[in-house]
């Protein structure tokens, strides 16, 4: 028999990709943003402009270590010392602001106006020395804002990311759904009293290595069984299916001390991957050290030197829970959350939003 003639391919039909409106985002573009972060350890400003791509280019930034929550714990309030420190930090970021004239301003305040009994009296005397306004938020409004700051570091290729914040306070652990083709879905948050700054107080500032160490270490960890039996966690883990980031002063300090640098540099820690019994190795040997010793290490410094070790015991506690082979460090967080979204609500209102002095703008 003759061989078939191959069939007609069929005839394609270029389509005309759909009109589309200009985005209303480019509309941003230029416009000054500043968002700031106050708490229970330190005091962060970020002002940027916005891009044309949703995102935004950083133009001024202020950081400092106050230490709000000094004493919280024991007093249930805030202490004069401590919201002097943070005064004085605060006024610095509102001439930052004053001089940047932003378009929108936000303000937020974490744990330890949550806790404390004059958190509120605290922030009103803010507003009258500063001019800047604050809210108090809560641990899931929290928790969406880190994760917000911190997408583009997840690996959308696991479906299920663990995202922890070691904080002054508190830690607040988020557990994720993730897809290649949407947003990381925030599943479950739970914020713990696990705080550096609160653990340095009970636990003191010293060496604690060894039995100590592991004793602290396993402690910490039964703090994190609910949240484990909640989401079946460790089962996830151990099946390979999930992505663990870090934000913290403790996980940027230990990517410091983990790439050996002779000072700090954000632009090599952030989005750091690192091996998980690696860096647990680096924590323990960090914790056996003597404030002394620690301060002596360039990305350490006085000021975290009793706080880094406690940090990496719930570091531990964390790996421990839920083993896993590597975990990276982000250099971002609630900040870079609270920019995101204030450009996204002025690209969909798809206008030049209000001025800096209207009432919604939080800025002074």
């Amino acid at each position: 028999m003759p061989a078939a003639s191959p069939r007609p391919r069929a005839r394609r039909h270029r389509r005309r990709p759909p009109a589309r409106a200009p985005r209303p985002i480019d509309a941003n573009r230029g416009a000054t943003y500043a968002a700031l972060d106050l708490g229970t350890n330190n005091c962060r400003l970020l002002i940027a402009e916005a891009e044309a791509n949703g995102g935004f280019r950083v133009v001024d930034s202020f950081s400092r270590i106050v230490r709000l929550g000094e004493g919280l714990a024991v007093s249930g309030a805030l202490g004069e010392a401590a919201c002097a420190r943070a005064l004085a930090a605060l006024k610095v970021c509102a001439a930052k602001v004053a001089a940047r004239r932003p378009r929108r301003a936000r303000g937020v305040a974490t744990e330890a106006c949550r806790r404390a009994g004059n958190g509120g009296d605290f922030l009103g005397r803010v507003a009258v020395e500063t001019g800047l306004a604050f809210e108090t938020i809560s641990p899931a409004e929290e928790a969406r804002l880190t994760l917000l700051g911190c997408a583009p570091l997840l690996d959308s290729r696991y479906p299920f990311a663990l995202v922890f914040d070691i904080g002054g306070g508190s830690t607040e652990l988020m557990w994720v759904a993730q897809s290649p083709s949407a947003p990381p879905c925030l599943l479950g948050v739970e914020s713990l009293p696990l705080g550096v700054v609160t653990l340095a107080e009970t636990e003191g500032p010293g060496a604690l290595g060894g039995a100590d160490y592991d004793a602290l270490v396993e402690r910490l960890g039964r703090g994190l069984a609910a949240f484990d039996a909640a989401h079946g966690v460790a089962e996830r883990a151990a099946q390979g299916e999930v992505f663990v980031l870090g934000t913290s002063g403790t996980m940027t300090t230990l990517g410091g001390v983990y790439l050996d640098l002779p000072f700090y540099d954000r632009s090599r820690v952030d989005g750091l991957t690192m091996e998980a019994a690696r860096a647990s190795a680096i924590g323990r040997r960090l914790a056996a050290m003597t404030p002394a010793e620690r301060a002596r290490l360039p990305c350490v410094g006085a000021e975290r030197a009793d706080l880094v070790a406690l940090g990496c015991a719930v570091l531990e506690a964390i790996c421990r829970r839920w083993p896993v082979a590597r975990l990276r460090a982000a250099d971002r967080g609630i900040r870079e959350g609270l920019l995101l979204e204030m450009i996204a609500a002025d690209a969909a209102a798809g206008s030049r939003a209000p001025s800096a002095h209207d009432t919604d703008s939080r800025a002074p």
